[in-house]
């Protein structure tokens, strides 16, 4: 079936993805995936945050408070409402963040590498169909 089957491959891609981002431990998949929305998106507030990563307002503050204790981002006030602070990646973050990516774009090279150019094709065809369901769940 092929809701099942869907579920189970991508679920597993996901889980070994997130263990190769976890494999130093300095660094929580959580936290690379707050520092990865700050770096394509820029500085935002913590309720933005939330709204685009799909957690609790509480679960940002914890994560960003972790971040900016190590320094891997920058709280400022944001410059169209002063009453708001927005946090944005720092040179720190980006290099954690730049560290962890390229662990795991090395290893879905080598892993695409083993394709035959058939299966590469039909991955590349698959990619915009995978995007829409992601947006739609």
């Amino acid at each position: 079936m092929l809701v099942n089957d869907l579920r189970i491959a991508v679920g597993r891609i996901a889980r070994r993805m997130r263990q190769l981002y976890n494999a130093d431990e300095s660094v929580s998949f959580t936290e690379i995936a707050v520092l990865a929305r700050l770096d394509r998106e820029g500085a935002l507030s913590s309720v933005q945050l939330a709204e685009l990563e799909r957690v609790s307002a509480q679960a940002v503050g914890t994560v960003l408070g972790a971040l900016h204790r190590r320094g891997l981002v920058e709280r400022s006030v944001d410059p169209s409402d002063g009453r708001r602070v927005i946090t944005g990646i720092s040179a720190a973050g980006r290099a954690q963040l730049g560290s962890r990516e390229q662990v795991v774009m090395e290893r879905l090279a080598s892993v695409l590498e083993t394709l035959s150019p058939e299966e590469r094709d039909l991955l590349d065809a698959a990619l915009p169909v995978l995007e829409r369901i992601a947006d739609r769940l």
